[in-house]
């Protein structure tokens, strides 16, 4: 039989469940012969076994159940109907008290949480634990009317270790172990519908202004400012320039690093860099190299632009990044542009259409997220936004003669991610620059084109933004005008203050809860879609690559 106890809840990604289980096993009357013989084991050997079990996924008595790889129908076929099943917000909850554990399943029916109530667990001790394994990855507690709880929490690669016991008191500081969990740290993202709203409630206000940022940093390696912008901040994403990368083993010993210490955050992050080919190269190495736009137009053949954006994607994915901010759709209008140039197809919108889809695409085929830029165009300006605010004065007809028509044919070709320049329009908007204006966010890209993916602005410390505009509140601005992401792209500080002032406007309801909601949604399906997660990467060999990508040169 089973000793009735007080309900028992469990964190889980910082998050209070209710356990499915509201009894524990008594060890005298387990039957399992694996658990009998396991009685006779010393507590430290009862601990080794059970992170042996758990860095496999497992719990010591249950061999057969490993979380990700095991499913329902498996369980059922197994142990037959439940006795107990409970919903909670990430999935369901079996209890199995006879064999002493418990699972828990997601919207696909896959378990990606398995505890276990057995006897033998009764042998362990807070001390034993505390003594005999390394420092927890974090300690949390649990307290309601009938229980206190403490929760050892130990990261095992992909895998988390729970230990859950009465928390210690003066009178009980050496408490028995209630129960462990073993659960994949890596949720999938739920795709549409409640179970979407579930994650966007489970999420604080904090971790969702944290996913609508992108980030730059300083340094090659894991610093203490960058975990605190991942671990406090909970930002959502990371732009590397050419100071962050080194080579191919120390940026995916960086972005490792990262992702390890975003395990407890709800979301994967977004890894991206400016790689588009010619005088825009940021990653490290002689890779190759990959031609100007300007040079691809000039070839204008399609199967080429796909083929370059193919080598694009594998060059990201080689280093373990998995956003390009790239390709360029600016239509080189001007001469005298001094910041795009080359860095265009073309000075024909449909030369640009037909190349820039296709490098977009061949990104996309190495499931790495392209970013168009710089809508709503950028090639009629005469100066550099990173030094002045370029001011164009076209109408709203004018860009759809020629700017437009690119962006246009990528939203009808479903872009991923559109970034907005700092472009000031006054036939359009004489307040704000295209990056801050609702006019060209909301009403242009979102109404009159279509769009419904992310936007995300360029780097909003530039001095287009800087020289004329307080940054804060221009990032405030820029997402009641309609982006989904702000890039600041350089200075740690200035990232902590765009996101406090965010903090600050959704608590005085200047930005309503609805409205951040609304982009962490498309963040969200976003990552989904491309099966972000926090999995290590391995360095790969560039030698191949390589190869490819001059043999696609020499063609």
């Amino acid at each position: 039989m089973f000793i009735v106890c007080t309900s028992v809840y469990v964190a889980v990604k910082d998050k209070v469940f209710q356990d499915s289980s509201n009894s524990k096993p008594n060890k005298n009357t387990n039957q399992q012969t694996e658990t009998n013989h396991s009685s006779q084991l010393s507590a430290e050997e009862i601990l080794k076994n059970i992170i042996s079990s758990a860095k496999q996924g497992k719990i010591p008595n249950q061999q057969d159940i490993e979380v990700g790889k095991t499913f329902l129908k498996d369980i059922t076929e197994q142990f037959g109907e439940s006795t107990q099943k409970d919903q909670v917000a990430n999935g369901t909850y079996l209890t199995y008290q006879k064999q002493g554990f418990a699972v828990g399943y997601d919207n696909q029916n896959r378990i990606y949480e398995v505890r276990s109530y057995d006897a033998n667990l009764q042998e362990i001790h807070y001390d034993d634990i505390m003594k005999q394994l390394n420092k927890p990855t974090k300690i949390k507690y649990y307290k309601d009317q009938q229980v206190d709880q403490i929760i050892l929490v130990y990261d095992l690669d992909h895998i988390e270790l729970k230990f859950i016991l009465p928390r210690p008191t003066n009178e009980n500081n050496n408490p028995t172990l209630h129960h462990t969990s073993v659960s994949i740290i890596d949720q999938p993202i739920p795709s549409t519908g409640t179970k979407l709203d579930q994650l966007l409630n489970e999420m604080t206000l904090q971790e969702k202004i944290g996913q609508m940022i992108i980030s730059g940093f300083y340094g090659t390696s894991y610093s203490n400012s960058l975990k605190e912008l991942v671990e406090q901040y909970h930002i959502g994403g990371f732009i590397f320039y050419k100071e962050n990368l080194t080579n191919n083993s120390q940026t995916v010993k960086l972005v490792n690093s990262i992702k390890a210490a975003n395990r407890t955050n709800h979301l994967p992050i977004l890894f991206g860099v400016d790689q588009e080919g010619g005088r825009v190269s940021r990653l490290p190495g002689n890779l190759g190299q990959i031609p100007s736009n300007q040079l691809i137009g000039n070839k204008n053949d399609r199967q080429f632009s796909y083929e370059i954006g193919q080598i694009l994607g594998e060059q990201l994915q080689a280093f373990g990044l998995n956003m390009d901010f790239a390709p360029v759709l600016d239509v080189n209008s001007n001469p005298k542009n001094p910041v795009i140039g080359d860095r265009s197809f073309s000075n024909n919108p449909n030369t640009v259409s037909k190349l820039g889809i296709q490098t977009m695409k061949g990104i996309q085929s190495e499931k790495i997220i392209p970013v168009v830029k710089h809508f709503p165009g950028h090639g009629d300006t005469s100066v550099d936004s990173h030094l002045e605010l370029p001011v164009v004065n076209k109408s709203y007809t004018d860009l759809q003669q020629l700017e437009l028509i690119p962006f246009k044919a990528a939203i009808d070709q479903n872009v991923d991610a559109v970034m907005v320049a700092h472009i000031l329009l006054p036939k359009i908007d004489p307040k704000y620059p295209s990056s801050m204006s609702k006019m060209v966010i909301t009403s242009m890209l979102r109404n009159d084109l279509k769009y419904d993916g992310v936007v995300m602005t360029d780097d909003m410390t530039m001095d287009a933004i800087g020289k004329n505009y307080n940054l804060e509140k221009a990032a405030v601005t820029s997402i009641l005008a309609g982006s989904d992401i702000i890039m600041v792209a350089h200075d740690p500080n200035k990232v902590k203050a765009v996101y406090k002032e965010i903090e600050t406007a959704v608590k005085n309801k200047t930005i309503s809860v609805e409205r951040i909601n609304e982009s962490v949604k498309r963040i969200i399906l976003l990552k989904q879609k491309y099966k972000l997660d926090n999995h290590e990467v391995k360095p790969m060999d560039l030698q191949k690559l390589v190869e490819k990508t001059n043999k696609l040169l020499n063609k």
